[in-house]
């Protein structure tokens, strides 16, 4: 009989309306890494195939130019996978995917992950509405990288990463505070570009920096922002 795990994928939200029989069951097959803030957890055309769950700290995928630049793509919090587009296709890995804080992942072997989603066909749907929002969020980072200047597309952004917690007043919270370093990667600039958006925003009382967030006062007039140039020199 397998030894029951000492972590739980309960707060994964892929398993969410999986019964919690069936949920311990692929719990068993797992293994629990811990990986610390800035390691490595995927490298970038690799030949491995498993599926990583967050449980507790966060990741960001990158990936690295031949000159060494940073180019960051996304991140991904507890309660979220990751490493599924090389379980699926069976190709190299995409990206390089590194741990921002002290991380817990639950590894899923390939072979687990793909009878999980041949077994559970809502779990099947709920990832392929994923990989569509993946490519519709590329088509738009597409377009802004073709039709905006450099001020826009940090604004742009800024307005992607509040859009989630966009509340009924129209004002949001992006949290934990954005790196400007971060940004900069994601939109192809400069950090000082960034900076010298993050202070225009500021003066025009679109957003407040406090010390673990960045409120976005006026989500309604950041968005148009990201269409109108306010001066801001590239």
């Amino acid at each position: 009989m397998a030894k029951p795990s000492p972590f739980t994928l309960k707060g994964a939200s892929l398993f969410d309306g999986l019964s919690d029989k069936a949920r311990k069951a692929y719990e068993q097959r797992c293994a629990w890494r811990r990986y610390g803030r800035g390691e490595q957890i995927i490298d970038r055309m690799s030949d491995t195939r498993e599926v990583f769950f967050i449980v507790e700290g966060a990741v960001r995928v990158v990936n690295y130019s031949s000159s060494g630049r940073e180019i960051s793509f996304d991140e991904r919090h507890a309660g979220e996978f990751f490493g599924e587009l090389a379980t699926i296709d069976g190709k190299p890995r995409s990206a390089t995917v590194e741990a921002i804080f002290d991380t817990l992942v639950a590894v899923m072997p390939p072979d687990d992950f793909r009878r999980l989603i041949t077994e559970h066909p809502r779990i099947a749907l709920t990832i392929m509405m994923r990989l569509a929002e993946m490519i519709r969020a590329s088509d738009e980072r597409i377009m802004d990288l073709s039709t905006l200047a450099a001020h826009q597309r940090v604004r742009a952004e800024l307005v992607r990463l509040a859009r989630p917690s966009l509340r009924p007043n129209g004002t949001a919270r992006i949290s934990p505070l954005p790196i400007q370093a971060d940004i900069a990667s994601r939109v192809s600039t400069t950090r000082e570009t960034v900076a010298r958006v993050f202070s225009e925003l500021i003066r025009h009382g679109l957003v407040r920096r406090e010390s673990d967030a960045l409120i976005v006062r006026d989500f309604a007039r950041l968005e148009q922002s990201a269409a109108e140039a306010l001066h801001v020199d590239e």
